[in-house]
């Protein structure tokens, strides 16, 4: 089979490549995907970096946690009645060497969800670290509905499912954005209201919610966190999955007098009863409607580095895939 992969860290055009690999069996509890697509999100880019430190975990990585494709085999222990199903995985290259980058990949069955009928395996290679970020992101600090959720930056991947998310369950979802012309993809996903980031933010936000923004989903938390306190209603939380700054600074004082919770989300390690839940969750809003994300580009294999590369760079707003058939 074909398939990318990295032996050492570094630029994608220096790292990445591309060639034949023995097609893998899949092992007990697992099933092997004869893939169609597999997603590309900041986490795969950041790994393939090092961004964070960490170094190589495996001599050599297939890239990729998320994708999507039919089951043409099963693992001892796994129903032979999965096969031919067209499903979505997540987590394939968490704690684990071997991605979606590929045309064929194993993945335990516990990440491995059915895709909904009308559902593009575009759509499907997409869902899969965004919307476990999302689900517990939103659902971390208890149940939402009835009251108000703060989405910053509702036009990302995260927090575009963030925001379907909370709709979904019931709660007032307003949303911030960077730009005017991001605004609409934040409505879509079921915002009720929609703001872009400036100095007044603060104010803006306290005239849409004046009893104050129970909770926060965060993607920029060294950024937003003077706003967030400024925001949030007595007892309030935030759950944030990302930060603009590695070490930021927290006013402790403001904090500790409003009784805020903070809750820090990655999605490796959120507990395996969140996932399958956020798993149907997200299936839910598939069913209902959610028209799911824009597809910014489609790369074929070959080209992984050059879809790497729109990642680090994005060029318009949307998600990049892989296509594994071309």
């Amino acid at each position: 089979m074909r398939a990318a992969w990295y032996e050492k860290q570094g630029p994608a055009r220096e790292v990445l490549s591309v060639g034949e690999m023995e097609t893998p069996d899949p092992r007990a509890g697992e099933v092997r995907i004869r893939l169609v697509t597999s997603g590309i999100n900041p986490g795969d880019v950041k790994k393939r970096q090092d961004a964070f430190g960490y170094g190589m975990s495996y001599p050599r990585v297939v890239p990729h946690s998320d994708g999507a494709g039919t089951v043409d085999a099963v693992g001892a222990g796994v129903s032979a009645a999965w096969v031919g199903r067209r499903v979505w995985c997540f987590g394939a290259q968490t704690y684990r060497p071997f991605g979606t980058a590929a045309e064929f990949t194993g993945v335990p069955l516990e990440r491995v969800v059915p895709l909904p009928e009308g559902v593009s395996f575009e759509q499907g290679a997409c869902l899969g670290i965004p919307g476990l970020t999302a689900h517990r992101a939103v659902h971390v600090a208890g149940p939402v509905a009835g009251r108000t959720v703060l989405v910053q930056g509702g036009a990302g991947a995260v927090g575009m499912m963030a925001v379907q998310l909370a709709h979904l369950a019931g709660a007032k979802v307003l949303a911030t954005c960077r730009r005017e012309s991001d605004c609409a993809l934040a409505f879509r996903a079921g915002a009720e209201d929609v703001l872009v980031s400036d100095e007044k933010m603060g104010e803006r936000i306290k005239a849409l919610a004046p009893e104050g923004v129970h909770h926060i989903v965060e993607v920029a938390f060294a950024a937003h966190l003077q706003t967030d306190v400024e925001v949030l209603a007595q007892g309030g939380s935030i759950a944030t999955y990302a930060s603009d700054v590695f070490t930021p600074e927290l006013p402790f004082w403001p904090l500790v007098f409003q009784n805020v919770r903070l809750f820090f989300v990655g999605s490796d390690d959120i507990p395996a009863e969140a996932k399958q839940e956020a798993a149907r969750t997200i299936n839910q809003a598939l069913e209902a409607g959610w028209s799911g994300f824009e597809i910014a580009e489609s790369f074929p294999l070959a080209e992984i580095a050059q879809a790497h590369e729109w990642v680090e760079h994005p060029r318009k707003a949307g998600r990049v895939v892989l296509s594994c058939t071309r």
